[in-house]
């Protein structure tokens, strides 16, 4: 698969710039990765809490995934 400005794909990238860019999101993020025991966790954790607001795509329209999620944590989170 080709990468897309150093990540798996566009959707991975656009997904991180919105979660390392906006505060809110880059907050829930940490505080995910805080509390859990894994990327993993943390990003289903987080995935979890955008779905109970009804957030499910970025501004963009791009999809939040666990994948995504673990790919824009990969900084700063546990593995």
């Amino acid at each position: 698969m080709a990468e897309y400005n150093g990540h798996p794909s566009k959707a991975a990238w656009n997904v991180s710039l919105w979660i390392n860019n906006d505060e809110g999101l880059y907050n829930l993020a940490r505080e995910s990765v805080r509390v859990t025991k894994t990327r993993r966790q943390a990003a289903e954790r987080m995935l979890s809490i955008l779905h109970s607001y009804g957030i499910k795509k970025t501004p963009d329209g791009y999809k939040y995934t666990i994948t995504s999620i673990i790919n824009a944590m990969v900084d700063y989170a546990k593995d």
